[in-house]
This record gives structure tokens, C-alpha cells and sequence, in this order.
């Protein structure tokens, strides 16, 4: 799959989400969003606020004659607080388009944001599939990290401020209208937040590539996304990283993204939302560290299930550690102060979790229970 710098949308076969990919690219966000809206709210965070990036974008929509607000009170981990704060600044502002600028938080508060100004309720209103009845505002999406692939995807993922439950909630009319991928704005990531966001990327590649209701196109995402991310994620997450590098990884990590809207992940993400719900561990470090287990259990398959990435499950799990090892994060739960009195309570949220069911092979939370132990 070969996608090339381009100064006008991309749409890439088997994806709802044309792309504007290439340095510089972020230059021609008011030309694009116009046809969209002229009063925009930029969901962003206060890294990027700080970097100059929000200013920027203000800029150069207000130089278009684009009315716009931003909202960075934003946490890493978006919970339904962040979203009320900001569905409260957009029922002021009455926006008629969004823009997410960030990595995973500001893109699902955007759509968090989205769901509750065009439909009402609360985020446990739409907890599932399909759950919103009216049309939601077009949503532009600027990934800022090469991480999460929310701007490949409809689901926001929030987390419920009183109960730490991540809340998954999918439907199509939240997905971005388009996506601007401008590798330069990897530039400023700083490097803790450059591994676990390309880790998470990286297991998007792996977990899509076994699903049990993987298809032809999320396949070629999948193989797709792993070509272009294995070869420059050393270099990208110790900061030596080339212009080539950084076009790698931001476009890799959006085809993971589309991977995930083809097709669904499998039991890494499912351990993975416990930990951060219980011990707050990130999302992509917690997602990367059980991912070896997980292929493990996998692999007494007669089959193996991630063939698609050319590599035997023992080489993909050598992959991994290597790739954990670059970018300096512990492989044993035990030293990201995970307790072993937790895992019982681990494995049965982890059974619960919407993408097991998509692991190839077959759960129980006694199989939960075995893959914290090893990984402890």
C-alpha cells in the first residue's frame, strides 16, 4: 500500500476517512474545513497548548475568517469530567464543526464532546454500538502523536469519572470527516509519551493482524501498518528519528487505526483497560507489556494467527521485548507497582472487556488470571 504526500485528500481504499498526509500539510486546514462549518472548537491538550501548536491552529483560522474557541483542560486519560467541562464551553460557543488536535485524549474528548452537544445524556448513554439517534458535527482530526489511530476510528473511549470504567462507545456518525497527518508535528512529542503511544500503535498492528473477524482489509492495514512502523520506531522513541522516520510512524500508526475500525483487537486490550481503570497504568505501556503473553496463549493454536506480519509467534514476542527494551519501559507488571492481590479482580473485568471477544483464541478469566501472572 503505497500512499504518497499529497496537497488534497487521500481517500485510502477500504477507509471512511480521506487524509491530507505530508510535511506541512496543517497548513491547509481552513481550506478544507470551510465547506464544514465557520465556527470551530479545537479540542486539544495543555502539552500542546504550551508548544504552540493550539496558537498556531487559532491563527490560521482566524486568518481564514474561521471563528474559533479552543478547550485544553484535558487529562491524559479523558474522563466523562474532561467532556462536561467541554460540552459546557461548546454550548456557549455553539460550534458547527470540531477539531481534535492532540493524540488519544484530545481525540476522544472531541468525540465524547460531539456525542452529548448533538444528543443529549450522558457518555454511559452511549456505551456500546450505535447508541446516538441524531446526526453529530463534523469532527477534523489532527493526530499529534503516532499512537492511538483515533483519527482512523468511530469510538470514543472515555473513562467514567466515579467508577474508573472505561467507557468504549462506537458509532460511524462520530468518525472524522478528514484527517491531516503532518509528520512535522511529531516534532515536539516528548520521548515517554513517543514510546507508549507507539507502542499502543504497534499492538493495534499485531492484535488487528489475529482478530477473529479480521478481513481482507483489515489485513492489509494491518501488514501495512507493521511495514512502515517496525523499521522506524527505535530511532523514533530515542528522539534520532529522520523526516523519512516521522512520515513512517504517523502514517503507520493511522493505518493501525483503520486496521482497528475493520476488524477489532483481542485480549492484550482487554488486560490492559483493568490496569489503567485500577492502577492507573498508561494505556499503551499496560497494552504492550501483556501483548507477548497474549501471543503466547495464542500460539498452542494449530494456526498461527499473526502469519499476516511474516513472523512465527516466538519472533513477533522477540520483536516486542526488543522494542520495549528501546524504549526503556519494564517488561514485568511488578515493577509498574501492579500488585498481585489484584489479579483476581483483573481477570474478571478483563473477561468483560468488548475486544476478548475477538481474541482468536478463546477466553476464560481463569486464562485472564494465568496472562497477569506471567507477566508479573
Amino acid at each position: 500500500m503505497q500512499i504518497l504526500p499529497s496537497k488534497n485528500l487521500q481517500q485510502l481504499p477500504g477507509s471512511n476517512v480521506p487524509i491530507l498526509f505530508g510535511k506541512g500539510s496543517l497548513q491547509f486546514l481552513p481550506r478544507e474545513l470551510l465547506p464544514f462549518g465557520s465556527r470551530a472548537l479545537v479540542v486539544s491538550d495543555p502539552g500542546l497548548a504550551a508548544a504552540g501548536h493550539v496558537d498556531h491552529v487559532m491563527q490560521n483560522l482566524a486568518h481564514a475568517g474561521i471563528t474559533a474557541q479552543s478547550f485544553t483542560d484535558l487529562s491524559p486519560n479523558p474522563t466523562t469530567d474532561d467532556v462536561a467541562r467541554g460540552l459546557a464551553l461548546a454550548q456557549l460557543f455553539q460550534p458547527n464543526v470540531l477539531v481534535a488536535l492532540g493524540g488519544g485524549s484530545a481525540m476522544d474528548s472531541a468525540k465524547g464532546i460531539n456525542f452529548l452537544l448533538t444528543n443529549g445524556g450522558q457518555m454511559s448513554d452511549y456505551w456500546g454500538v450505535d447508541k446516538a439517534s441524531r446526526p453529530m458535527l463534523p469532527l477534523i482530526a489532527i493526530p499529534t502523536t503516532a499512537g492511538t489511530g483515533s483519527d482512523a476510528q468511530s469510538a470514543a473511549l472515555i473513562t467514567d469519572a466515579l467508577t474508573h470504567r472505561k467507557m468504549a462507545c462506537l458509532d460511524k456518525k462520530v468518525l472524522p470527516r478528514f484527517a491531516i497527518l503532518d509528520p512535522t508535528l511529531l516534532i515536539t512529542c516528548p520521548r515517554p509519551i513517543r514510546a507508549a503511544t507507539a507502542l499502543d500503535a504497534l499492538a493495534h498492528a499485531v492484535e488487528t493482524s489475529a482478530a477473529s473477524n479480521r478481513n481482507e482489509t483489515s489485513r492489509a492495514f494491518s501488514l501495512s501498518a507493521w511495514a512502515l512502523l517496525c523499521p522506524s520506531f527505535g530511532a523514533y522513541v530515542q528522539l534520532r528519528e529522520s523526516p523519512d522516520d516521522r512520515d513512517a510512524m504517523l502514517l503507520g500508526a493511522h493505518l493501525a487505526g483503520a486496521a482497528v475500525e475493520n476488524s477489532m483487537l483481542g485480549s492484550a486490550h482487554a488486560c490492559a483497560n483493568p490496569l489503567t481503570e485500577l492502577f492507573g497504568l498508561n494505556h499503551g505501556i499496560a497494552v504492550s507489556v501483556m501483548l507477548p503473553h497474549v501471543i503466547r496463549f495464542n500460539s498452542a493454536l494449530p494456526e498461527n494467527h499473526y502469519s499476516d506480519l511474516g513472523e512465527s509467534p516466538e519472533a513477533l514476542i522477540d520483536i516486542l521485548y526488543s522494542f520495549l527494551a528501546a524504549s526503556g519501559i519494564p517488561t514485568r507488571l511488578a515493577l509498574h507497582d501492579v500488585t498481585p492481590d489484584s489479579f483476581e479482580k483483573l481477570a474478571a473485568a478483563a473477561a468483560q472487556q468488548w475486544t476478548a471477544k475477538f481474541n482468536p483464541r478463546p477466553m476464560t478469566p481463569a486464562d485472564f488470571l494465568s496472562l497477569y501472572q506471567n507477566a508479573w
